[in-house]
């Protein structure tokens, strides 16, 4: 591809050289002979510092967003306003525009997005179509499982994805959008056949400073992002940021889909929820389906009310989306349960903001309270750092209010204390005078917990779910909440398939 082809539709200030560009990249380590390097200012490093790397290597072509570098002899040069809109067009283009080819369902929200998506890719799959499905967990492409560094990954990536599942024969794709994405513009271009919302809470106020702004983000994927709007949006009217939406997107002539508890286009009936599963009627447009689902819990029902609508507005019939929701058994991290034959009930679960402590420990005690037995709600969890940390009290009085007993601990430090970030969420958790214990060591937590537990109660260790390492001022090391409950289980004499 030429580099004149490569820019097409790319807003250019300067342009000059005309060469044949082989490959794309943004990081100057990845690049190979041939390649056009996308110099760009990021959140924490500026892409302009690896230019003369990135030559070095072998780059051909240089697009930047900095006026102040000059050319280079030899070499091929572009300067952009834009840059992250400059590597969207060029991504796109290279891959001979893949997003526009395939029909992508978007999610985004604060909660409940994986379980939407996981819940969406089983839908298509059981309407017989092949997809792809990219987010917080993990990225699923032609039966391919990739790691996902980002939940939505940067527009080369997202290229990259959506062209190889082109190639494989997907019809459809199903993003989790997050509003760090959604801000720094990483699905410019992108056009969204379906957008859809589950709700917004307290989350990322370090990035986005207040509620207005991260909600004025998470309203990107309605409105287009360089794009029309989408065709449909689908949105939670039991949520107030999601009841907005619904005005928002019709003055952009999108068909607009709402759901809810008891009222929406989409809503529940005859609500029936056991350990064992959720059984429940879905209120359609056009009929009644009654579905089962292995999930539990309120918050399920919202999410699968929200891939149920998702799925009719990308023409799936009825009985693939009650197939579709039988068939999800379980998504890695949310709700989570860890068996080895022991007399209690071990869950991990991701939930790493305020309101969806409140909703685990309330699943929780429905959970114990269902099984007959007089159960107790014991909760491991830490906060976050180098986050919002005005979040971290607000988290302490939700586990506090929800728990029987209460293990703080550390989550993903990051470069913070560990003490100190526990301190934060003790002012919340003491108010609620919950019985508690503090230990730093998140391994030794969760063994004191299981140590802690008595028949019929049930443990949940909060705030990581899927993730595989923690972070520390010494780096990322590995560290997965189901694997250190399989030890402290059979350290505890507990077995069986463990």
């Amino acid at each position: 591809m030429t580099f004149e082809h490569l820019l097409d539709g790319a807003q250019v200030l300067a342009r000059s050289g005309n060469p044949s560009v082989s490959g794309v990249e943004y990081d100057s380590r990845r690049v190979k002979p041939g390649c056009g390097f996308v110099a760009m200012r990021g959140e924490t490093s500026d892409g302009n510092r690896y230019i003369d790397q990135a030559i070095q290597a072998g780059a051909v072509a240089v697009i930047t967003d900095s006026s102040s570098e000059k050319p280079r002899q030899g070499v091929a040069w572009a300067v952009v306003p834009h840059g992250r809109r400059a590597l969207a067009r060029v991504s796109a283009n290279f891959y001979k525009r893949p997003a526009e080819r395939i029909a992508i369902t978007g999610i985004t929200g604060t909660n409940g997005k994986s379980t939407t998506a996981f819940l969406m890719e089983a839908i298509l799959t059981a309407a017989a179509r092949k997809s792809a499905l990219i987010g917080t967990i993990e990225y699923h492409v032609a039966g391919q499982i990739y790691p996902a560094p980002h939940t939505t990954p940067e527009a080369l990536e997202l290229a990259r994805l959506l062209n190889e599942a082109l190639g494989q024969g997907a019809t459809d794709a199903v993003m989790e959008v997050s509003s760090h994405a959604l801000a720094q513009q990483r699905v410019f271009g992108v056009p969204f056949d379906v957008a859809v919302f589950t709700n917004l809470t307290r989350d990322h106020l370090d990035y986005h400073k207040t509620m207005d702004e991260y909600f004025a983000a998470k309203r990107v994927l309605f409105e287009g992002c360089g794009t029309d709007a989408p065709r449909v949006a689908v949105t939670n009217l039991d949520d107030d940021y999601g009841a907005k939406l619904v005005e928002f997107s019709r003055k952009r002539s999108s068909m607009v889909l709402t759901y809810g508890w008891e009222r929406g286009d989409f809503h529940a009936e005859n609500v029936d929820i056991s350990p064992r599963g959720t059984r429940f009627d879905v209120v359609t447009p056009q009929e009644k389906l009654a579905v089962f689902s292995p999930l539990i819990g309120r918050v399920n029902v919202y999410n699968i009310l929200a891939a149920a609508a998702a799925g009719y507005a990308r023409k799936c019939d009825a009985q693939a989306i009650v197939r579709g929701v039988e068939m999800l058994t379980h998504v890695p991290g949310r709700f989570e349960r860890v068996d080895c034959g022991q007399p209690f009930t071990v869950v991990v679960d991701y939930a790493h903001t305020d309101d969806a402590l409140r909703n685990l420990t309330a699943l929780a005690r429905e959970f114990v309270s269902r099984t007959g037995a007089k159960g107790r709600v014991l909760t491991v969890f830490g906060c976050g750092g180098d986050r919002d940390r005005a979040k971290r009290p607000l988290m302490g009085e939700a586990a506090g209010r929800g728990s029987d007993f209460v293990v703080l601990t550390s989550d993903n430090p990051r470069s913070e204390d560990p003490v100190a970030i526990i301190n934060d969420a003790l002012v919340g958790l003491q108010k609620t005078g919950v019985k508690y214990t503090v230990e730093a060591d998140r391994r030794k937590a969760v063994a004191f917990a299981i140590g802690e537990a008595r028949p019929g109660d049930i443990v949940l260790l909060a705030g990581k779910g899927h993730e595989k390492v923690q972070v520390t001022r010494e780096g990322a090391r590995p560290f997965d909440d189901v694997e250190v409950a399989r030890e402290a289980l059979r350290a505890a004499g507990f077995e069986k398939n463990c």
